[in-house]
């Protein structure tokens, strides 16, 4: 892959230089399970899989994260004077805005309505996974502030050497956005729905954390969900097969072409992470009348169980619930998992035992007009998702007298 120095500068241990890779295969897979957070090895950072090299190199080794599909590798290697690498930041030189989940549509129409030119831009993230994670990725046994402060500059210097309209980190964890902002960029928050396991030995622990009412109505979800002969089965390791692969694959583009137009993954994606970090992946498929109907794929990370895409080929009451929400808090109580991350948006999930967490991401706007207005409008959306948080925590399903335990 083509690397080329992009600009230099200092961090407390001395001189850097930032150089961009236009491919995941730029780094070596050690080198890249050095990083925090990327290893299942990494009990300081935790491990978070979709960062994982598997993971990243499968989304462009499968072709799902190429220039073609509009997702060009550009990431960026923070390096001493001697060539060893500090550390990283997974991004991509975008041409749209798609398969993103944190929408800046209304930005690129009113600067190309001004005469400006929005796109292309950097983006910061993991293509198509609306996942919290790390996203300025520090070398264990380096100064992590130092090394996040020269990525950031980093970024910055990139961006405006490439002469693109900005850059946007989404969907970062909340240490990596303050060092981001200190460098200048802006703080936008939103909002999505997480399980908290508060250790729980059974699914009838957790029932009972909630009022009466919304506990019978969950017990009365989960039979009808799997009525007319319905059964679930987890898979995970050597239990994804091909075969298996095909019909999730089938479940996927049957219902993702009806919600999106065109489903992002391709088949051999699945087979490449399938074969790269099946240990990691967890498969709820739900079977009638001996065959697979519908399916949620999840990643396992250290201390979170991440829900991603689910499809089906028939319809049932409340089954999408079941194999997507209900059965993710299953596995993470029997698992010790402390969170399940169950995707972008949906107020129902609240109903379901999920509750209001804030998600966070980091935007560089070079232009001075453009980046003052975005400014003025995140803040006026954070205290819009402030509210909102607030709101939606008061109607909760749990019980009110456990809230003072």
């Amino acid at each position: 892959m083509d690397q080329g120095d992009e600009g230099d500068g200092q961090t407390a241990n001395g001189a850097y230089s930032i150089r961009v890779a236009s491919g995941i295969g730029a780094f070596t897979c050690a080198e890249w399970d050095g990083l925090g957070g990327t290893s299942c090895g990494d009990t300081e950072n935790g491990y978070n899989p979709l960062v994982s090299f598997a993971f990243l190199s499968s989304l462009e080794d499968s072709g799902c994260a190429v220039r073609r599909t509009g997702w060009q590798g550009h990431h960026l290697r923070l390096e001493t004077a001697q060539g060893k690498l500090l550390g990283a930041i997974p991004c991509y030189l975008k041409s749209h805005s798609q398969g993103e989940y944190v929408f800046d549509h209304g930005w690129s129409d009113a600067f190309e309505r001004a005469g400006g030119r929005y796109y292309p831009k950097l983006q910061c993230a993991v293509p198509f996974t609306p996942v919290t994670g790390p996203r300025l990725l520090v070398n264990k046994g380096e100064d992590s502030r130092a090394v996040k402060a020269g990525l950031a500059a980093g970024l910055k210097a990139v961006t405006d050497k490439l002469g693109v309209s900005s850059a946007h980190v989404t969907f970062a964890q909340l240490r990596d956005v303050e060092a981001l902002e200190a460098a200048g960029f802006l703080h936008r928050t939103d909002q999505q729905f997480h399980f908290f396991n508060e250790g729980y030995s059974t699914y009838d622990d957790f029932l009972a954390t909630l009022a009466s009412r919304k506990r019978k109505a969950m017990r009365k979800e989960r039979r009808e969900a799997l009525a007319h002969g319905i059964s679930i089965d987890w898979l995970t390791g050597k239990d994804l097969t091909e075969r298996v692969w095909d019909d999730f694959f089938a479940f996927y583009m049957d219902t993702g072409s009806r919600k999106w137009g065109r489903p992002y993954l391709s088949r051999e994606f699945f087979s490449m992470i399938g074969e790269r970090m099946a240990d990691d992946i967890l498969l709820v498929m739900a079977k009638r009348n001996g065959r697979y109907i519908a399916g949620a794929i999840n990643f396992i990370g250290s201390d979170a169980l991440y829900g991603r895409n689910w499809g089906c080929i028939e319809d049932h009451p409340f089954l999408h619930f079941e194999v997507c929400y209900h059965q993710a808090i299953d596995f993470a109580i029997d698992r010790k998992l402390k969170v399940v991350e169950a995707g972008a948006q949906g107020e129902h999930k609240l109903a379901r035992g999920y509750r209001p967490v804030t998600t966070h991401s980091a935007h560089y706007i070079a232009h001075p007009g453009l980046r003052n207005a975005v400014a003025d409008y995140l803040r006026r959306e954070r205290r819009e998702v402030e509210r909102m948080a607030g709101y939606l925590e008061e109607r909760t399903p749990f019980r009110k007298d456990l809230a003072d335990d």
